[in-house]
């Protein structure tokens, strides 16, 4: 009897694991040559604003590593309100936030570091700030999360250290999502700085399977997402270089990444994983000036012209783009980036 017993509890816990696998990959991308539901609506949002702010905005860099002090991150102010007035104003359907860097600082309170806003020169829980902003002139929340950590996970060549730091990650995404969800839905997670590692060394799938199980209409992609057929993790994979069929460097995701690129005609849609085909568009982030981060040298802006031919090509073939412009010291965005995107709205095709 014991050991019939024993022999159920095997086959019991077998096959809940099982189960527990099965009803996991449920949430993955099913296979298709077309667009499903949620790649739609991230379609027809088709326009909107990064927004690069954090501790990189008091140092005239674009990436710093890590070091610099929680203190120098000192904005006088955070109007979100006016970054998400602006994109609204403007024509855009949604905005993603820089709430990690790759240096590591949080714009939000976070229970797993002291590299936040918690403990800097201005407290302001940014992440919470814009969601509301985001709620009361509806527009679409995306958040951007830089897998690559200087701070945390500075040694990235340490296969050994990968496990815990997975787990902060995994804790950060339910703390950014446990802040979000009571506010408004995240309908984006872009994730950046995977090319420091191996691919098979990022927790992807259950980075996705952590957000879908709680956001399933949340498009989630990584940076520079295709690979070639004889390696699949080579970097880069430029757009011009991208055929169909070419592997998803980074599954399972739902859209290409290769900031700041542009499709190019004929923009292939469809890749491989496993011997199966899935549809993925496009998103174009690209800089409104020359910097993601605001930078004092940072005085030359595209033209009106510019940015009309930019908007048609990044929109063309159902791909979208999203248009930077970042917050200075203040905490506001700049005049020339506000008075840019009204004008370019009134020389572009709006989706209603």
């Amino acid at each position: 009897m014991k050991r019939i017993l024993f022999t159920l509890c095997i086959v019991l816990v077998v096959a809940t694991t099982s189960m527990g696998q099965k009803s996991q990959k449920s949430l993955w991308p099913v296979s298709s040559e077309k667009p499903n539901k949620h790649q739609l609506e991230q379609i027809e949002r088709k326009y909107g604003m990064f927004i690069h702010f954090g501790i990189n905005t008091f140092h005239d860099m674009e990436w710093t590593d890590g070091s610099k002090p929680v203190e120098s991150y000192q904005p006088t102010a955070i109007d979100a309100d006016q970054w998400i007035k602006t994109a609204k104003d403007a024509g855009m359907k949604y905005v993603i936030l820089i709430t990690k860097h790759h240096d590591g600082f949080c714009l939000w309170d976070s229970e797993y570091t002291e590299y936040d806003v918690a403990n800097s020169g201005n407290t302001t829980n940014v992440v919470e700030a814009v969601a509301k902003a985001c709620k009361k002139y509806d527009i679409g929340l995306g958040l951007y999360y830089s897998l690559w950590d200087r701070n945390r996970n500075g040694d990235v060549k340490d296969a050994t250290l990968d496990e815990a730091y997975n787990n902060y990650m995994i804790d950060q995404l339910n703390e950014l999502m446990d802040m979000t969800k009571p506010i408004t839905e995240i309908v984006e997670f872009w994730f950046d700085g995977g090319w420091l590692k191996e691919n098979d060394r990022w927790p992807v799938a259950r980075i996705y399977e952590t957000i879908k199980s709680r956001e399933p209409h949340c498009q989630v992609g990584i940076n520079w997402t295709i690979g070639l057929p004889e390696n699949p993790d080579h970097h880069p994979v430029y757009p011009k270089d991208q055929k169909e069929g070419y592997p998803i460097r980074y599954f399972p995701s739902d859209f290409r990444l290769g900031d700041p690129y542009l499709p190019v005609a004929n923009d292939p849609k469809v890749f491989t994983h496993d011997g199966k085909k899935y549809y993925m568009p496009w998103e174009s982030t690209v800089c409104i000036s020359q910097r993601w981060f605001y930078n004092t040298t940072d005085t030359t802006f595209k033209s009106i012209n510019e940015l009309v031919k930019l908007y048609e090509q990044a929109t063309a073939q159902d791909n979208i783009l999203i248009l930077n412009c970042p917050p200075n010291r203040e905490g506001r965005l700049r005049d020339q980036d506000v008075a840019l995107l009204l004008e370019l709205k009134k020389h572009i095709q709006l989706p209603e």
